[in-house]
């Protein structure tokens, strides 16, 4: 009974919480473009933090991927088109302007501006309908 005790107040962790081998770079040069790729790109499984950020299993091993491209010598873009050949678009936190991403990026200012618009027409109506009960009520009213 006490053993049952002990372990069921012991926390559950399904991931290790630190990288058992931490990632070491030859210079600041590749550690600072490293750190600025891995900011630029989404963790697969979070979905709403970096590879930076994230501490799930993928995350590491997409990092590891990632330092090992770069030492390949492949670019920035490389790299990216390699993820997203894998991964989609989810994993580029700015994903390419194209047909397919038109909503994406101009939604939100075509909501803006639908709503804009609505607002707009709400007080041009409101403002119509209460200019001749005001005018009337001027003209009834003796000072």
């Amino acid at each position: 009974m006490l053993s049952l005790a002990l372990t069921l107040t012991q926390p559950a962790q399904a991931q290790p919480a630190n990288d058992p081998a931490p990632l070491s770079f030859t210079d600041s040069g590749e550690e600072r473009r490293f750190h600025a790729l891995v900011a630029e790109l989404r963790c697969v499984m979070c979905q709403n933090q970096s590879l930076a950020d994230s501490n799930a299993q993928i995350a590491h091993d997409l990092r590891r991927e990632v330092l090992a491209l770069i030492r390949q010598g492949k670019s920035d873009g490389e790299i990216k088109d390699f993820l997203v050949a894998r991964y989609g678009e989810f994993v580029l936190y700015r994903p390419q302007v194209e047909s397919k991403t038109w909503l994406l990026w101009f939604g939100p200012a075509l909501l803006l501006l639908a709503g804009g618009f609505a607002v707009a027409r709400i007080v041009h109506a409101r403002s119509a309908t209460a200019r001749p009960a005001d005018t009337r009520i001027d003209e009834e009213q003796e000072w």
